[in-house]
């Protein structure tokens, strides 16, 4: 909570209003506060803001051809202003300026300063008569005590705009809003109802008396399915796998800047971590944005002000060999003993010829050896024998290249590789796509669905973020109204994917494969595990595009009994291994393995909760 200054229109003359704004004006500044000032004109010397100019002169009647001095003179003379320091004048200025646009009367005040510091609060209010028709009073306001963390689920509010003012006509005008995130989507349940405080003021604008005639009712806890432990461990194990690309401690990524990691429940669906790299501060966004901080978000090529989970996407590189096994052996195309001789050079096609990531190639591998070596070369038979259209099949079944449907703005679709995206499909084109190359483009949400669908068996999950919303009266609102209100208002249509049905032994090779390149010397990320004490089943990605080469990691733990799946996603990353580091860490904090002393708090929840 913080303290606010405002003023009410009283019963006094114009040299008296004056007089009062502008010591309210300096008291606010001898104690280190700011007032609200949109009056566009600086002096010493006088100039404009970067503003419009011409187009805010039209809107306030000024003549064209004034220039900033000829402009805060008409304002001085506008206000009657009598006094002769040019600073003081602009005090008074931006206080009358502020008035008349926002409007008041003696029940309804401007607000003048927000967030003001004891000592102006003390002196406005133990010397009242010296301050007719200023009043202060205790506003809520939204905290963000993990500071960074999870800003991107989160999201953060700022004064509401006159957009979202016509939208919303129960707000007033110096309110607050949910902009992004949570904070925006689920702003109905957070807002609460407003309360009515009655003042009572002397003929002279004295304050005299107030009381609460309305008590304010708060606002629902949002509980998200968040873990705030293992969020923080995600965000930080993201950030130092980035830095360690950038400096050099895994080798040819200089260019790694930004990324994003999803952890996920593969029985629910609950999303109990989602980083993106960087991080903002949204306490910056509460009482409006510098800005300078603002340009300092908007010009940083890294984007922090994106959530990458759901609003990035990026080929899927090798990861997207195990759609292409589950097609092969769903449709026959190949079996569990079916060997393919790696050569090295793909020659089916004459126009076509890629090469295997190994120079010489693998030599004979099944499926399984396949996907612990992320063979390109059998892959590519195996894509050219299924067709574009099981391969299409099955990946629609994990929800690839669709929105997952997750309680949060912004989220984009990606796009699915197949010959519905292009009319002249050729073989070679499937082949692509066969190892996660081509049209293929999916967040690191949809990733880490589908890695918790290889997990489990194959069953289709409902992605979710939220745990509950607890209403201030001790009810629940219901799940049917959460969703049908999210539905409506972000036009989801429904749950993507569906469930494969996947005989035992399918799923079996290929959780075989998944173990192999954790566990076997000849894994792709077996560096990163071989030391790691759980058993983990997982599978590196490098998707090469135009810019570089992006970097991905899958995975689920415990083996033997999967309870979380990961996704790990880094731009410009170059080896699919280099973002191993990051899931690695992620399981040691969700296993325990991280935790020298545990003890026990039954007083608090795991879960993150917003409240407004």
């Amino acid at each position: 909570m913080y303290y606010n200054v405002e003023i009410y229109k009283t019963k006094i003359d114009n040299d008296t209003l004056n007089n009062t704004l502008l010591q309210v004006a300096k008291t606010l500044e001898e104690n280190g506060d700011n007032y609200i000032d949109n009056f566009p004109i600086k002096i010493n010397p006088y100039e404009f803001k970067e503003i419009d100019v011409e187009s805010w002169k039209q809107s306030n009647n000024i003549d064209l051809s004034f220039d900033a001095e000829t402009t805060f003179n008409y304002y001085k003379e506008k206000y009657n202003i009598n006094v002769e320091n040019v600073e003081d004048i602009r005090r008074i200025i931006t206080l009358r300026y502020l008035i008349e646009k926002d409007g008041y009367s003696n029940t309804k005040s401007v607000k003048i300063a927000s967030n003001i510091s004891n000592a102006s609060y003390a002196k406005f209010n133990e010397m009242g008569s010296s301050f007719p028709g200023i009043s202060t009073y205790v506003e809520p306001t939204v905290s963000y005590p993990y500071g960074e963390l999870a800003s991107h689920i989160l999201g953060y509010v700022g004064p509401i705009n006159q957009d979202e003012l016509d939208k919303n006509p129960d707000y007033k005008q110096n309110d607050i809003i949910g902009k992004t995130g949570i904070e925006k989507v689920f702003e109905k349940y957070l807002k609460g109802k407003d309360g009515i405080k009655q003042i009572d003021m002397s003929v002279d604008g004295v304050v005299t008396d107030e009381y609460i005639s309305e008590t304010a009712i708060t606002g629902s806890d949002v509980v998200l399915t968040i873990d705030a432990d293992l969020q923080r461990a995600t965000e930080e194990a993201l950030a130092k796998d980035i830095a360690d690309m950038q400096n050099g401690v895994l080798s040819g990524a200089t260019k790694a800047s930004e990324g994003s990691a999803v952890v996920i429940n593969v029985k629910t669906g609950e999303i109990l971590a989602m980083a993106s790299f960087p991080n903002y501060n949204p306490s910056l966004f509460t009482d409006g944005i510098s800005q300078a901080n603002w340009n300092n978000y908007l010009n940083d090529g890294r984007h922090p002000l994106v959530n990458k989970a759901i609003s990035d996407k990026s080929a899927p590189g090798s990861t997207f060999k195990l759609v292409t096994a589950i097609a092969g052996l769903e449709s026959g195309a190949i079996d569990l003993n079916t060997k393919i001789n790696d050569t090295y050079v793909y020659k089916y096609y004459n126009d076509y010829q890629p090469k295997c990531w190994l120079r010489g190639g693998h030599g004979w591998q099944n499926v399984v050896q396949a996907i612990e070596h992320s063979c390109n070369y059998f892959f590519y038979e195996t894509g050219r024998r299924v067709g574009i259209e099981k391969l299409a099949e099955v990946a629609k079944s994990f929800g690839l290249g669709q929105k997952t449907g997750i309680e949060l703005p912004d989220e984009i679709s990606g796009t699915l590789s197949s010959n519905e995206v292009d009319s002249e499909w050729t073989g070679g084109k499937t082949i692509q796509t066969a190892i996660g190359q081509l049209y293929n483009d999916f967040t690191p949400l949809q990733m880490a669905k589908y890695t918790a669908m290889l997990a489990n068996g194959g069953k289709n999950i409902e992605t979710t973020i939220i745990k509950s919303i607890n209403n201030p009266d001790g009810t629940q609102v219901s799940r049917n109204e959460i969703e049908e209100y999210v539905n409506n208002l972000l036009n989801k249509n429904g749950n993507s994917g569906s469930d494969l049905q996947l005989s035992a032994d399918i799923i079996a090779t290929i959780r075989q494969g998944m173990k192999g390149v954790t566990s076997d010397d000849a894994g792709t990320a077996y560096s990163y595990f071989r030391d790691f004490n759980i058993e983990v089943g997982g599978k590196t990605g490098s998707a090469s595009t135009n810019n570089g080469t992006n970097a991905w990691f899958i995975g689920f733990a415990p083996f033997d009994d999967p309870e979380i799946a990961v996704a790990v996603y880094v731009k410009n990353g170059e080896h699919g291994g280099y973002t191993a580091p990051v899931a690695r860490e992620i399981f040691a904090q969700y296993l325990g393995m991280n935790a020298s002393q545990i003890t026990e708090d039954t007083t608090v929840s795991s879960y993150m909760q917003i409240v407004r």
